[in-house]
């Protein structure tokens, strides 16, 4: 041990010697930070020496190859992207962990266009002077909503906060306490309003709220009804809720009372009328006289993350005029990704230009197709693995529609040489693409309801690929 620590160079050493100069050459960083990276690297091995986790030559040049390998290897890490695209074998559409709507083509390409511009985010070209950014999506969600006005933040939960800020703040807000959702990361609506200001009043029980207890909560101090959309979990049972209409008839009993609704999810499309659950179409939300309603944009929508609050004029200006608008606002990149989403629905192509939309609706005559195609090539190419069709599920995901799953087709991958933990993780560090798959019954389900036919010859490569 104390040989090996003796053995390691000084850094002014290596920062003299040849290869130093060859990485710098190779990978133009800063001599700054390969000495960073050098002192990193040095700072382990004589922790791995202590821990007698080094076992190597004692001769000096085979110390320093391992030295310089190992400084190689984390500057290479260091420099790779951390964000890549994968390929979503699992089937669920809106996936939260792997970044849960794709976008349209048309969107990808209005961003692209827009980032490597100047743009009019705040310039009003017809009269040239400033102009706001709220105008930008304004009247295109006014026509696929329905309401008087609309806006855009960064997310739903910031719509939520904004909301409860912006109008009910050291006031009361009654809410159901079934309808206390937690979200992901752990962030529950009772957390947003208790920070928002908003003093929460909880009615009714965990599985049931009659209209009562909602009249029954509302004083002098109460200023708005929160309905919270619970689009992450169901319950199932001896359950009771208040429905729209009543909580919208009860709000107009009372001068001043704001109902806003938080849909969570929010769909634009009816997928009620292509036999896809039961979630809330958000124009009829609007039309039934609630006075807010906010959703996701990358959710059932299919566009960038954004929180979209919609409704009655008078509120959004409010909205719009709070200092937290400010804070919360989005980019021109959402803003482009979101127009070409919305002009979508607005044009009634949403079905074809939204990948969200085609997945979660896609035939199963088209899953099946592809299916047999990928078999049939990777026995052509790499007959070793075992594959086979079979009936299965998909789900939408993204905290959508909790009790819905889509009947679908998946391709049962499996071979002699690996365990189906050993084939996945090949497939998730491939050189070729990273592949997220399912794994059940020790084999690899491949479900082609969230692949393009781009992606599945890219797929039959990567497993080909595999055993090289």
């Amino acid at each position: 041990m104390k040989q090996l620590l003796r053995e390691i160079p000084p850094v002014h050493e290596l920062q003299n010697s040849r290869r130093f100069k060859d990485l710098i050459e190779k990978t133009d960083v800063p001599v700054k930070l390969l000495t960073k990276v050098i002192q990193q690297v040095i700072d382990e091995i004589r922790t791995e020496i202590l821990d007698s986790h080094v076992t190597i030559d004692l001769s000096k040049q085979s110390f320093i190859d391992y030295i310089w390998m190992k400084v190689e290897n984390n500057l290479s890490k260091l420099l790779q992207e951390r964000l890549t695209p994968v390929i979503n074998a699992t089937g669920t559409v809106l996936h939260t962990n792997l970044g849960r709507a794709r976008l349209s083509d048309a969107a990808i390409e209005h961003i692209t266009h827009i980032a490597g511009n100047y743009s009019n985010l705040e310039y009003n070209i017809d009269e040239g002077k400033r102009g706001s950014r709220h105008d930008i999506l304004e009247g295109l969600l006014k026509e696929v909503t329905g309401a008087e006005a609309a806006m855009a933040v960064n997310n739903n939960a910031a719509a939520v906060y904004l909301v409860l800020r912006a109008l009910a703040k050291e006031q009361e807000v009654i809410v159901s306490r079934g309808q206390l959702v937690e979200i992901g990361g752990s962030f529950r609506i009772s957390s947003i309003m208790e920070e928002s200001g908003a003093r929460l009043v909880e009615v009714g029980t965990t599985n049931k709220t009659h209209l009562y207890d909602y009249e029954n909560a509302i004083s002098d101090e109460t200023a708005m009804i929160l309905k919270v959309h619970t689009s992450n979990f169901k319950t199932i049972g001896f359950t009771e809720s208040v429905d729209t209409e009543d909580l919208v008839a009860l709000k107009n009993e009372h001068n001043g009372l704001i109902f806003y609704e938080d849909l969570g999810s929010g769909s634009i499309y009816d997928f009620k009328q292509v036999g896809v659950g039961e979630e809330p179409v958000v124009k009829d939300v609007i039309e039934s006289g609630v006075d807010l309603v906010s959703f996701s944009g990358d959710k059932l929508l299919g566009g960038p993350q954004a929180g979209i609050i919609v409704g009655k004029k008078e509120l959004i200006q409010k909205l719009k005029k709070h200092q937290l608008a400010r804070v919360l606002r989005v980019d021109k990149m959402t803003f482009a990704g979101l127009e070409k989403t919305l002009l979508a629905y607005l044009t009634n192509k949403a079905e074809i230009q939204l990948p969200t939309i085609r997945d979660i609706v896609k035939p199963l005559t088209e899953i099946e197709q592809q299916s047999h195609y990928f078999i049939s090539e990777l026995k052509k190419q790499a007959s070793e693995y075992e594959s086979e069709v079979v009936e299965s599920t998909s789900q939408v995901g993204g905290g959508t529609m909790p009790d819905v799953t889509l009947p679908t087709i998946v391709v049962v991958v499996s071979h002699h040489a690996y365990s189906a933990e050993q084939l996945g993780e090949r497939l998730r560090h491939s050189q070729t693409a990273n592949v997220i798959a399912r794994i059940k019954d020790e084999k690899i389900l491949i479900d082609f309801r969230t692949i393009s036919q781009e992606e599945t010859d890219i797929l039959i490569q990567t497993f080909v690929e595999l055993l090289k």
